[in-house]
């Protein structure tokens, strides 16, 4: 299946592309980042949006099998300490290895930026929800796991590039 992966990825690129350049022509770029200033997010999730389907497709070209995507942590009993577990945007199998992986659309690129931007308290709510889901998994047998990063940056010539960072960040105890 990863040719059809190949094949999504590389035309969800080309539309990207085909929209940003159209975008610069009509400047509607400068349109969002206004709508933005004044309050209006939409734009802003939109962008996000379709910087999370690139980011699945382009994992699924790679290889990783996808299993979960924008995953919500069950209701935690208010008596456990430390951050509330946050959401998990996409969960796959890389081999036999667990990648949690963070997606981030950005409106530029900047090498290495994919371990800077996930700041410490996300970090902790992410590992929360992580643990949490590798504890159910591991009535089956032991899972090894990690944290990715994908880097998805936006740019109004060329539409969006990807970057993945593996194994961006690690906790205590995490084999």
């Amino acid at each position: 299946m990863s040719w059809v992966a190949h094949i999504v990825y590389e035309t969800l690129v080309w539309r990207e592309r085909r929209l940003a350049r159209r975008e610069l022509r009509q400047g509607l770029t400068q349109h969002a980042r206004e709508a933005r200033k004044a309050g209006d997010d939409a734009a802003h999730l939109e962008i996000g949006r379709r910087g999370e389907a690139l980011a699945y497709w382009y994992l699924r070209q790679a290889g990783y099998v996808v299993v979960a995507r924008n995953r919500r942590p069950e209701i935690q009993p208010e008596h456990q300490p430390g951050p509330a577990p946050g959401e998990l945007d996409l969960v796959g199998w890389d081999g036999p290895v667990l990648a949690f992986v963070e997606v981030k659309t950005r409106s530029r690129f900047e090498p290495e930026a994919g371990r800077r931007l996930v700041g410490e308290a996300q970090r902790q709510r992410i590992v929360r929800s992580a643990r949490n889901y590798v504890r159910r998994l591991q009535r089956r047998g032991h899972v090894t796991y990690r944290f990715d990063v994908i880097l998805v940056a936006w740019d109004p010539m060329d539409g969006y590039s990807v970057s993945l960072v593996k194994d961006a960040f690690r906790t205590r105890g995490q084999e």
